[in-house]
């Protein structure tokens, strides 16, 4: 059997440090381009396979997936319309470039609501010319246990929430989306607000669920109590797929109950943060006066809104490599465990919490 490659030995190889070869392979800490792309250069001509990060169009590609001559397409499938606020625009954006560069082409495919009811392919879908599917903003578990049942490989960015079932049967990619939650929880804490509610429906999607769970976990290690009625993590009751009117009832209907309002609120993304705001205006409630507001995604809009949203940054260009690594990958060796990565983010202080 042969010996696994390790990053001791390729910076052996090249008379680097191992620090060096470390930062070249998983993009941390500052390295010269140059260096960074003969270290990587040098990983895959050993043979190494552990990378979380790579930029495929700067690399050989004579390790690359050879483009099937009946199978180049790369489909999108999605619920929504992503529009330039959205985080997967950024991450499209780079993951269609990288595909380009493969010999791939790339395809969007918007589902209709009867389509996900009927557990329908679209009509637009040519299976005999897709290699490989990418799911955004795809969150009813019955349709994606569908997806994840074809031949074809699947990748989801972000998932409906796990069940009783498990993950479904195929790679995943999320941000990370508890790290700088816990870190934002003790900075407030640090601080004297240790009185923290939540704000998103937590069944929504597997996002919203973990960074639900990073809210509770940074307040169940630092000793607090969960103020219950201050975790708004629902949404409107008895109607078909609310939108955002029927979800600011919601919000307006259940802040109402509130005795006393947390110190904080940290919201599932910037989009609920900015609906919460607009349901604060109607109550006569200030941000950060009465109550700080702290959101998720860093959208264009947590920038300009009044007061300027602290909210936690995803990093949309190596969610790009990433979906792009796993899905080729994946092409290449169906046969590989199925595997679940989490990108860095980042927290960003800004007017709402008084920064």
């Amino acid at each position: 059997m042969a010996t696994r490659v390790t990053i001791q030995d390729i910076a052996d190889e090249l008379g680097v440090s191992r620090n060096t070869v470390s930062k070249a392979i998983n993009n941390t800490g500052i390295l010269a381009e140059a260096t960074r792309e003969k270290v990587l250069k040098k990983a895959i001509e050993m043979g190494y396979k552990q990378f979380s990060y790579v930029n495929i169009s700067k690399l050989e590609l004579e390790d690359s997936v050879p483009v099937p001559t009946d199978k180049r397409e790369i489909a999108l499938f999605t619920s929504n319309f992503i529009g330039s606020s959205h985080f997967a625009s950024t991450m499209l954006d780079k993951f269609q470039r990288e595909l380009s560069v493969l010999g791939y082409s790339f395809t969007m495919h918007r589902l209709q609501e009867h389509e996900i009811e009927q557990l329908l392919l679209p009509a637009s879908y040519a299976e005999d010319r897709t290699a490989g599917i990418i799911c955004i903003e795809m969150f009813d578990f019955n349709y994606c246990s569908m997806l994840s049942a074809l031949d074809t490989p699947v990748l989801f960015v972000d998932s409906p929430v796990y069940n009783q079932n498990g993950p479904l049967k195929a790679d995943h990619l999320y941000m990370d989306n508890q790290s700088n939650i816990r870190r934002f929880v003790r900075e407030m804490a640090d601080r004297g607000r240790k009185r923290i509610g939540f704000i998103g429906d937590i069944r929504h999607c597997q996002s919203f669920f973990e960074r639900y769970m990073g809210y509770r976990s940074a307040m169940f290690l630092l000793g607090l109590p969960c103020p219950e009625n201050c975790c708004i993590t629902g949404n409107k009751s008895n109607v078909k797929n609310p939108g955002f009117e029927e979800y600011r009832e919601y919000l307006l209907e259940e802040i109402e109950k509130i005795d006393k309002l947390p110190d904080v609120f940290i919201c599932a993304n910037d989009f609920i943060a900015v609906d919460t705001l607009k349901v604060f205006n109607k109550l006569g409630i200030s941000v950060p006066k009465d109550v700080y507001l702290c959101g998720f995604d860093d959208s264009p809009e947590s920038k300009v809104i009044s007061p300027s949203l602290t909210t936690v940054h995803i990093h949309s260009q190596i969610m790009g490599f990433s979906a792009v690594h796993l899905l080729i990958s994946r092409i290449k060796e169906p046969s590989l465990n199925y595997r679940t990565i989490h990108t860095e983010t980042s927290l960003i202080f800004r007017e709402s919490t008084e920064n």
